[in-house]
């Protein structure tokens, strides 16, 4: 986690110091399961609370500690002795560390998403907003990067809403599926602790009991988790382009706000760089980068290895603090996003009218020509208009092969601009469930 790219609220989540009291959460819970099953005196689950429910843990000697036993539960167990006591001996009773590390790891994801599910409600807010206020800002759509016909700066902003509104879903699901417990001991049998401590540990920690745990808990739910987190990322890396993209000298349609003393390049003082979609999409490519090992990881050998230990300490606090950092960054571009509708408009008659040529090649056929003869008879006036030889209208009407099928009214009926923007309410309907 570098601090640049860190909100502390996500990084509160992977510190040491949080990980050792969920791991004390989990123990302490589940010694006072085996004492309401009579395994362990009451009295000492009690004092496992008494003494630690406020404990600072010293991460310093627990690191030290496993400098020597080279296993980290165990040098976690031997600090808590230290400040429980006596009673210690009767935490982790018939449990493993998978038990621990798995159901901490799965608390840490479930919180790390909840963080997410609200970056992405801020973002669907600002877009909405947005959508709304550009709904029929008139602007051209583009095809292979080429103008194609028109469209609405609001329909760009509803079609991203409903993407991320898809992956507010996923996240949700995600979510779900990671939130699961396993208190089943080794190899997952249940030989040395009751099925019951596991049903309780689940629940004071907020989880669904894993079904069938192997010693751990399955990986296709974690790699379903991150899957989701790189869907997201390339969402937020879709809508960033086409920023950056609109933000294009030749363009200029929209572009990041500019902040009074920003800079923009260290030699050219006129530079206005769209840095923060750039930033997002560097950041996209990271957390999708993080997709492969948690596949990976799903493939262990027999009841359980820990192949995927290293890599879900690397990719469970990047993958969740990156995706949490560009989600607020992209909704900040897009509250603040600078839009220019008459650049739009200026770009939309670039052209000289030829957005319309399907209008008048769907009209040609109408009035009898083959489609073969309509296209070519539209692109024989298309094709000078794009080498700036004049305006399509003008060139359409004085074609006399044009004017066999239409009139000049009925040619001059086709450049209307309001013809392509007749059903944004309907889009809107389904997008936002108004107008």
């Amino acid at each position: 986690m570098i601090p640049r790219y860190t909100r502390p609220e996500m990084a509160a989540i992977w510190e040491p110091q949080t990980r050792f009291r969920i791991w004390f959460e989990i123990e302490a819970h589940a010694t006072d399961a085996l004492a309401e099953i009579g395994v362990v005196p009451k009295e000492a689950a009690a004092k496992i609370w008494e003494m630690a429910k406020d404990a600072t843990f010293d991460v310093e000697r627990i690191d030290e500690i496993e400098a020597v036993t080279k296993h980290d539960v165990i040098a976690f167990l031997t600090h808590l002795s230290e400040i429980v006591g006596p009673e210690a001996r009767f935490v982790h009773q018939g449990m493993t560390s998978s038990d621990v590390l798995d159901t901490c790891l799965n608390v840490q994801l479930v919180r790390a998403a909840d963080i997410l599910i609200k970056d992405v409600d801020r973002l669907l807010a600002a877009l909405e907003t947005r959508a709304f206020e550009h709904k029929l800002t008139p602007t051209i759509g583009r095809s292979h990067g080429i103008h194609a016909e028109p469209t609405t700066f609001g329909l760009k902003l509803a079609q991203a809403y409903a993407e991320f509104t898809r992956n507010r879903a996923r996240l949700v699901a995600a979510r779900e599926e990671v939130a699961t417990c396993a208190i089943s001991g080794a190899v997952g049998t249940f030989a040395q602790i009751d099925p019951r401590v596991e049903e309780y540990v689940a629940e004071k920690m907020g989880l669904k009991v894993e079904p069938v745990s192997t010693q751990v808990i399955p990986r296709d739910r974690h790699a379903a988790y991150f899957a989701a987190l790189g869907v997201v990322a390339s969402s937020m890396e879709r809508v960033a382009i086409e920023i950056r993209h609109l933000q294009r000298t030749e363009v200029l349609e929209a572009e990041e706000f500019f902040s009074a003393g920003q800079k923009g390049s260290s030699a050219m003082p006129h530079k206005r760089n769209p840095v923060l979609t750039e930033n997002i999409t560097g950041l996209a490519r990271l957390v999708r980068g993080m997709v492969t090992p948690a596949l990976e990881n799903v493939a262990l050998w027999h009841e359980r290895d820990i192949s995927h230990s290293s890599v879900e300490r690397m990719i469970g606090p990047d993958a969740t603090v990156t995706l949490d950092f560009a989600l607020n960054r992209l909704a900040g571009v897009v509250e603040k996003l600078l839009v220019y509708p008459e650049t739009m408009q200026r770009n939309l008659d670039r052209l000289g009218g030829l957005v319309h040529s399907q209008r008048v090649l769907l009209a040609l056929t109408q009035k009898g020509a083959s489609r073969e003869d309509a296209y070519r008879l539209v692109q024989r006036n298309a094709m000078p208009v794009w080498r700036g030889e004049g305006d399509f209208q003008t060139l359409l009407t004085h074609d006399a092969d044009v004017r066999h099928y239409l009139s000049a009214e009925e040619i001059a009926e086709k450049f209307d601009l309001g013809y392509h923007l007749k059903h944004v309410d309907t889009i809107f309907r389904r997008v936002f469930g108004r107008v």
